[in-house]
């Protein structure tokens, strides 16, 4: 059978046609499945809380299971690699922190470069640290503080949730920009790191706000500063640490990532959904209870905090030294 030329560039452009509608299908399929929701971190912690409240609103909202699963192990590296590896079709998506900026300086080998592998999708949750000692310490502010560790070289312990936390780094930036020297203690969590201060086998953690406040409350634990850039909704009367040592700035974040040759589309979308959670009142709500809030935005927004983080933590490990055993 012959066809005329006019016959065979109807055909071409039909077929075009049914590509491209069949391409947009797909996108505005996804997620025609469940969808794993990966956490770096064993149960229970603030990351697992932010990705169950997300997973069932992005459960309500795309009509398919958002499965929060746990994948602890190396310091986040194993979850997150988990994810890299998987196929970049957004049903496997990565709940990660600081930890991922952190890690791609403190470990010497890994297996992949979160910045290359990785496509930040929203910033979901961020909360300053609170600079909390034991009542005992004789300082009744963060300068008293700085002015004691001065006169006392070394007789600071310093807690932490581990050799590279968030809570370790920020207390090694602290005492790097404010001149001071603290000895670090690190525990195996947040929580053991609040007990030891609790029962005074340290002095001094920089706690997320969520796990320190109610001890805050009761007079069990002093607080100095918070961590963020501005002062803190949920401690208010706190000032910042800047106000002691100008330009210091650490604050806890959590985010949503997916494989880096993930469709824009199904980036996108995510990023768009996402966003759209986060404007709600019972979100926002439940975020403050944790001690933060919420925070949306752009993709772009969203990498370029990531890089900024991976830049900033990168120096401070090097000028500070910082390995993990």
């Amino acid at each position: 059978m012959r066809f005329s030329r006019r016959h065979l560039v109807s055909m071409g452009l039909g077929a075009l046609g049914v590509a491209a509608a069949a391409r947009l299908a797909r996108a505005e399929a996804y997620p025609s499945r469940p969808v794993d929701l990966i956490v770096p971190y064993a149960p229970g912690g603030t990351t697992d809380t932010i990705a169950r409240l997300v997973g069932v609103s992005l459960q309500e909202r795309l009509a398919q299971p958002f499965i929060v699963e746990s994948r602890a192990g190396a310091g986040t590296n194993v979850g997150a690699e988990a994810v890299v590896r998987s196929a970049p079709d957004g049903y496997a998506l990565l709940m990660f922190d600081p930890s991922a900026a952190i890690n791609a300086t403190l470990y010497d080998k890994l297996n992949f470069n979160f910045m290359r592998d990785m496509a930040p999708i929203v910033c979901i949750y961020r909360t300053p640290l609170v600079i909390v000692t034991k009542p005992s310490v004789p300082a009744q502010s963060l300068r008293e503080l700085v002015a004691y560790a001065k006169a006392n070289p070394s007789k600071i312990n310093m807690a932490s949730a581990g050799i590279g936390s968030s809570s370790h780094l920020a207390g090694e930036l602290f005492g790097e920009m404010a001149g001071v020297a603290m000895t670090h203690i690190p525990y195996r969590g947040g929580g053991p790191a609040i007990a030891a201060l609790l029962t005074g086998e340290v002095n001094v953690f920089f706690s997320p706000v969520a796990i320190a406040i109610a001890h805050i409350e009761a007079g069990k634990m002093r607080a100095l500063a918070v961590t963020g850039a501005a002062r803190s909704p949920v401690l208010p009367q706190l000032p910042t640490a800047a106000e002691v040592a100008p330009g210091y700035e650490a604050s806890y974040w959590i985010g949503l990532g997916a494989p880096k040759a993930t469709a824009v589309d199904v980036l996108d979308r995510l990023n768009t959904d996402t966003s759209t959670i986060l404007a709600a009142s019972t979100i926002r709500t439940r975020f403050a209870k944790l001690g933060g809030a919420t925070v949306g935005g752009t993709r772009g927004d969203f990498e370029r905090l990531v890089a900024d983080e991976t830049g900033k933590w990168a120096k401070l490990i090097r000028s500070a030294n910082i390995k993990t055993q």
